[in-house]
């Protein structure tokens, strides 16, 4: 059996002056593993990240979904406001028709031509919600109706609309056209 001279400290040496492998290596071992407080406090700390990281996904996502509904209900009302104010300038031209169709011609041709449009553009409104204002015979109501006129108390009940002068319409609760009307006195 050989015994390997380099290894084998020599009386020469002593223990001290051992090589620093022999040390080093059992410290190196515990180094590279670190104990088990030292363990759970990082796997504690990377599971406190992860919980922060996926909280602060889940609260940018709700907001980003919020904005989106936001956003949805703002562009339906811009354009509700648009088909609003485009009807608006439809309503004297609806008016003029209305004469129109109302006048006695002797082109009977252009008289059925003209009550085909009529008939096609008050359909065309009624499909998008727009109503006529009828309240010739009711109590007045500011919301609705201008009182442009005062009639007497043999034309009604006093307070009441005895007239209505120009049409008003409404597009749902929202009113595009006050009724101009004639209200009987009080």
């Amino acid at each position: 059996m050989e015994i390997d001279e380099e290894k084998q400290p020599t009386q020469e040496e002593s223990p001290a002056e051992q090589p620093a492998e022999a040390e080093s290596a059992p410290n190196a071992e515990a180094e590279a593993q670190p104990p088990a407080d030292e363990a759970a406090d990082a796997l504690k700390q990377a599971q406190d990240k992860a919980e922060e990281y996926l909280d602060m996904a889940q609260r940018l996502q709700a907001e980003f979904e919020n904005y989106r509904r936001r956003t949805k209900a703002t562009r339906a009302e811009a354009y509700e406001d648009g088909a609003r104010e485009f009807i608006k300038q439809l309503l004297p031209v609806l008016d003029n028709l209305e004469r129109a169709v109302q006048q006695e011609s002797p082109d009977e041709a252009l008289l059925t031509g003209v009550r085909l449009v009529y008939k096609q553009l008050t359909e065309t409104l009624e499909k998008r919600g727009v109503t006529v204002i009828e309240r010739n015979g009711e109590k007045f109501d500011p919301n609705l109706e201008n009182a442009v006129m005062q009639g007497d108390s043999s034309e009604g009940e006093p307070g009441t609309v005895c007239a209505v002068l120009q049409k008003g319409y409404k597009m749902g609760d929202f009113v595009l056209r006050h009724a101009m009307v004639k209200v009987v006195a009080e």
